[in-house]
C-alpha cells in the first residue's frame, strides 16, 4: 500500500499538469514533497522505533498517509495537492525503516536477504497493480474519485495493521537490546564497516535518483510518443511489473553471480534500456518498458539486502532509516533537477542523463568488492 501510494503519483503528475498548467519543475517539486518527507523522517522513525511499539508506529503511519491520499480528491489547487503529498510522506516514512527491522530481526544469513527480497517484491506488487488501476479508474471514473477509492483502501490497511501487527506470534513487541560498547550511544549508527556501508549507500543515491528521475518524466516521454492516459498507466504498470520479477530474479543471480557482477550488470543495463526507450516509437518503448523495469529495480533488492551485512543487530533500525533517507534524499531532488533540464532543453535530454548516472555507478560498485568479500561470506554450492 506504501509503494502503491508513491507510484500512483507517478500517474497522476500528468493529470496535474495539465489540471494546474504546471511546468516541468513544478511538476518534479510535487514528487520532492513526498520524497523530501521520507528524506527528513525515516532516520527519526527508526529511532523512535527503538524507544516504542514499531508495530503501532507503522500502522498509526499507514493510516495517516491513507488519510493525506485520500483527501486529494478533493484538492482545488497545486498548492494544496503539494501540502497533501507531503502529508503522505509524513505517514509512509515510517514504512521502510520499521518493517525493514522487523523482518531483519526475525531471519538470520542467506535466510534475511530471501526474506528482504519477498518484502521488496511485496512492494512492487503494489506499485504495479495500483498504476494499472490507477491508470484504468482515471478514464473510467475520473481522478479525483480513483484517488479517493485508494485512499480508503490505505486506510483500511492501517487498520488491518493495527489489529494484525499488534502481538506477533512467538515474538515480543520490543526493540532489540543495545549493545553498549565504543561509540555507543545517540549518536552510533552501529556500523561495522563504515566505509562498506558509504560505498553501498552512493550506489544507492544514484540508484535513487534514476529511479525517481526516469519514473517521473517517462509519462511526458510516452505522450510525446502519442500515448494517452490508460496507455501511461499501463506502461508505467509495465516497469512495475518487470521491476517485481527484477527483485526476484537479481535476488537470485546475486546468489549465483555475486553481489558486485548483480549490480554491474543491472546498472548497465538501466542505462542501455533507457536510451533504446527514448529513441524508439511508442509501440518499441511499450515493449522495452518491462525490461527496463527488470534492471532498474533489480539493483534496489540486492542493495537492502546488504545494508545488515554492515551493521550491528541493535542499531539496524536507525540504520535501515538512514539508508532509506539517502535514498529518498536523492528521490526528493532528482525530478526537481532533471525538471530544470527538461525545462531547459527537453524530456529526451533529461532522461538520457538519467541513463548516463546509471552507468556511473559502476566505478563505485568496484570500489565496493572487497568490503562485499569481507562481509558476505561465500556460500559453498549444493
Amino acid at each position: 500500500m506504501h509503494d502503491g501510494i508513491g507510484d500512483a503519483i507517478y500517474v497522476l503528475l500528468a493529470i496535474w499538469a495539465q489540471a494546474f498548467g504546471l511546468s516541468y519543475a513544478a511538476v518534479g517539486v510535487l514528487r520532492t514533497a513526498y520524497s523530501a518527507a521520507l528524506a527528513f523522517l525515516q532516520v527519526p522513525a527508526g529511532m523512535l522505533g527503538e524507544r516504542m511499539s514499531e508495530r503501532a508506529l507503522l500502522a498509526g503511519g499507514t493510516l495517516l498517509a491513507g488519510v493525506a491520499f485520500g483527501l486529494l480528491a478533493v484538492a482545488p489547487s497545486y498548492a494544496v495537492v503539494g501540502g497533501l503529498i507531503l502529508l503522505a510522506g509524513v505517514g509512509s516514512a515510517v514504512q521502510h525503516p520499521l518493517a525493514s527491522t522487523i523482518i531483519a530481526r526475525s531471519h538470520d544469513g542467506p535466510r534475511r536477504r530471501a526474506a528482504l527480497g519477498i518484502y521488496n517484491f511485496a512492494g512492487d506488487v503494489g506499485k504495479m497493480s495500483v498504476a494499472a488501476a490507477m491508470g484504468l479508474g482515471i478514464i473510467a471514473l475520473g481522478w479525483r474519485t480513483s484517488v479517493a477509492i485508494f485512499g480508503a483502501a490505505v486506510i483500511a490497511m492501517g487498520l488491518a495493521a493495527l489489529v494484525g501487527l499488534s502481538r506477533p506470534p512467538g515474538r515480543r513487541d520490543a526493540p532489540a537490546p543495545i549493545v553498549q560498547g565504543e561509540g555507543a550511544g545517540g549518536y552510533d549508527w552501529g556500523f561495522t564497516d563504515r566505509k562498506g556501508f558509504a560505498l553501498l549507500s552512493a550506489i544507492h543515491l544514484a540508484d535513487s535518483a534514476c529511479r525517481t528521475g526516469l519514473l517521473t518524466f517517462l509519462p511526458f516521454l510516452l505522450i510525446g510518443k502519442g500515448a494517452g492516459a490508460a496507455s501511461i498507466g499501463f506502461g508505467l504498470a509495465l516497469v512495475f511489473v518487470g521491476g517485481a520479477a527484477g527483485k526476484l530474479v537479481c535476488g537470485l543471480l546475486a546468489e549465483r553471480a555475486g553481489i558486485l557482477r548483480t549490480i554491474v550488470m543491472t546498472e548497465l543495463a538501466t542505462g542501455l534500456a533507457i536510451a533504446l526507450v527514448i529513441a524508439a516509437p511508442l509501440a518499441g518503448a511499450m515493449v522495452l518498458l518491462m525490461p527496463l523495469g527488470v534492471a532498474l529495480n533489480g539493483t534496489s533488492s540486492v542493495l537492502y539486502g546488504t545494508v545488515a551485512e554492515f551493521v550491528r543487530d541493535d542499531r539496524q533500525s536507525r540504520s535501515f532509516g538512514l539508508f532509506y533517507t539517502l535514498g529518498s534524499l536523492a528521490g526528493a531532488t532528482a525530478p526537481f533537477a532533471f525538471g530544470l533540464v527538461g525545462d531547459a532543453s527537453s524530456v529526451p535530454v533529461a532522461l538520457s542523463l538519467v541513463a548516463v548516472l546509471a552507468v556511473a555507478t559502476v566505478p563505485i560498485a568496484l570500489a565496493l568488492s572487497p568490503h562485499i568479500a569481507k562481509a558476505v561470506p561465500a556460500v559453498p554450492r549444493p
